[in-house]
Formats: C-alpha cells, structure tokens, sequence
C-alpha cells in the first residue's frame, strides 16, 4: 500500500501520540510513495551495501528488510513512535542487520557527528512541513541529518515536494550539500496513451541556477515523487 501525505489535513506531525495511535489503529506494513524495487537503482548507484544506512521515520515499513535481502549490512531505524520501534524490533528481532531505535529525528544527539554513510528519508520530512511549526522543525531536522552525514555521505529524500517548496529548505549554506534531483512517476501511473515514457528516470533533472525545474520541463505525472540526493561535501567537517 502506497500512501501519499499531499492530501493530508495539518495535524501535529512531530507529536509521537498522534503516531502511536496511527500505528495502533492501522497495523500492516506498507512504505510510502514507492517501495524498494523502485527505488534500488538509486540506493545502489548512491549508497553502498557496505554503508552504515540511517533510515529516518521508518514507520512500518518494508524497505529495510528490502535492503538487507538485497544486501545491506546495516540499517539503523528510528521513528519518534515507540509503538512503531516495538513493532517492527519483535518482527525483526532474528534479523542482525537491522536495528531499531526510539527518537525524534530533530533531535538524534545519542548519534555521534559524522557517523553514517547513508541516510534515506522516505515522507518524514514531508511530514514535518505538513504539521505545526513546519520551518522550524524541517531546520531542526535537516541540521541534525547534516550532523551525522559523514563527509561524502549522501541524504536521500523521497517527497512529493518539488524543488520550488522543498530547495529553499535543502540548499541552506549551513548544510553545504552538492544535489541531484531525479523525477519518478507514481507506482500506479500510466501514461494516458499506454506508451512508455520517453526518457530514462535514471538520469538527473539539469536544475536551473536557482535549484528549480528547467523552464518547459513537464511531469508526466502530475504527482511524480521527486529524488533529492544530497551529498555532504568533502569540506563539511563537523567539530
């Protein structure tokens, strides 16, 4: 089940009661937006298997245990819902690979700087701009990731956002990160006419100086999810 957050009404997303009684209620497993399948040329041209891998906002879904079955050594999860980390640490408990950890993801000071290779983010930071005091958190939240990102790192952000609302985040100074933004279709989209797409999702989108789609540039799906690979610079060096 694929689920999209553009449609949501504001509520506190930063609050971990409104997540643990979400998780309670719906139960299952699902990932957002796309699943591992879709997303493995990207994760494996930018991440390697050997990576320490940070999933952000992991919820219940698959692409962990996608990743691992596919070769990845280790995925640190965490989730500000504590009934989200238990779920899925009792599902995963004969899993070495994967470890899960309680935390709010403005906040992941029990992680030391520079410590990951990868860090993926599949709707968490959506989230946050979809609740309250929505610049503060994506701040508070983009600093932290910036934090433990090892120089040469790279933060992988799956969003519904298009560079216009999510580049004035992203290309802050502060965080000093080269990016290269990619344009996916919807898991469940068909071209009206049936026919393939003309061009290779795999290639990067030219930006505009600006960080913003090319003038003339059209999504063949209208609610294509966008790519966001960050790559922490090598001059980045946390003190």
């Amino acid at each position: 089940m694929m689920r999209d957050l553009s449609n949501f009404n504001t509520y506190n997303y930063g609050d971990a009661s409104y997540w643990d009684a979400r998780y309670i209620q719906e139960g299952g497993s699902y990932d957002w937006y796309q699943s591992y399948a879709s997303l493995r040329p990207f994760i494996r041209r930018y991440i390697p298997t050997f990576s320490l891998v940070l999933m952000v906002g992991c919820g219940n879904a698959l692409i962990s245990e996608d990743m691992v079955k596919d070769g990845y050594t280790y995925v640190m999860n965490t989730d500000i819902s504590l009934v989200a980390i238990d779920m899925m640490r009792k599902k995963y408990e004969n899993v070495p690979q994967l470890h899960y950890k309680q935390m709010d993801v403005r906040d992941m000071s029990s992680f030391r700087n520079e410590y990951f290779d990868g860090v993926i983010d599949k709707g968490t930071l959506d989230s946050l701009l979809c609740g309250n005091d929505a610049s503060v958190n994506a701040t508070a939240m983009l600093g932290e990731v910036s934090r433990v990102l090892k120089p040469g790192g790279i933060y992988m952000l799956i969003t519904y956002g298009d560079p216009k609302v999510r580049m004035s985040h992203l290309k802050r100074p502060v965080y000093d990160w080269d990016i290269e933004l990619y344009v996916i279709p919807r898991p469940d989209f068909e071209r009206p006419d049936g026919s393939s797409s003309s061009r290779s999702f795999l290639d990067p989108i030219p930006l505009t100086e600006k960080g913003l789609l090319p003038s003339g540039f059209v999504l063949e799906d209208p609610e294509s999810h966008f790519i966001y690979v960050c790559k922490k610079k090598w001059s980045s060096l946390v003190h």
